[in-house]
């Protein structure tokens, strides 16, 4: 673990980064993005601290020669920096007992969530696309833990495909509607209406014809 000397204000996360090494690519990110500004900002504004899960350069060795980083947008990068960072202190012992998911600085959507898995000595992070070990502690006190882990942990909002919707339908063709289909007046009523009288009409000259031939016998 990094000892590092107290002052006042919050910790400096990137001059502990620095004094551990190893860490030069994160801490690259972190001044690109300048999510060190929203560390501070964190541990001014809350007493929760916060934990913050680095990655080591072996970690971003295989995202960098497949060009995954350089592919990312810039607010991608912030939420690729933010979702290694819980904004809560947790404690070695704490992660046996702690709930899952944790939440992180990038979000609290299903897709920007952590998971931790303990078994013996073992602490596992999973982001549901990579699974990494903490593989040491890099500084820890009451307000700031730094855990050193062997793989950059990839949020499935940025790294997952997202599903697509559904194509609509195409829409019908009247044309073939009208030639295939029965032909329908234009006024329903109207047509009823029509059928009605013409009943009345065979119902009274039906009538008269009966009338007309019992006339004719008499």
């Amino acid at each position: 673990m990094v000892p590092v000397q107290t002052s006042k204000g919050p910790l400096n996360v990137l001059k502990v980064l620095q004094k551990a090494g190893h860490f030069s690519n994160f801490i690259r990110l972190i001044k690109t993005t300048q999510e060190d500004i929203q560390f501070a900002s964190q541990l001014n504004a809350s007493d929760d601290g916060i934990t913050v899960f680095a990655p080591t350069d072996g970690a971003f060795s295989a995202i960098i020669k497949a060009g995954v980083l350089n592919s990312l947008s810039d607010q991608e990068k912030i939420q690729l920096v933010q979702f290694h960072v819980i904004p809560r202190q947790i404690s070695t012992p704490q992660f046996q007992t702690v709930s899952n998911p944790l939440k992180t600085l990038a979000g609290s959507g299903k897709r920007f969530q952590l998971n931790v898995t303990t078994s013996d000595s073992m602490v596992n992070v999973t982001s549901g696309l990579t699974n990494a070990t903490v593989s040491g502690i890099v500084y820890a006190d009451d307000k700031v833990a730094i855990y050193q882990v062997d793989k950059v942990l990839l949020p499935m909002e940025i790294f997952a495909p997202k599903a697509l919707a559904p194509a609509p339908a195409p829409p019908k063709s009247l044309k073939g509607e009208g030639a295939d289909g029965p032909a329908v007046p234009k006024d329903a009523s109207g047509a009823a209406l029509g059928c009605v009288v013409g009943w009345k009409n065979v119902v009274m000259v039906g009538a008269a014809t009966v009338a007309a031939v019992a006339l004719a016998f008499l």
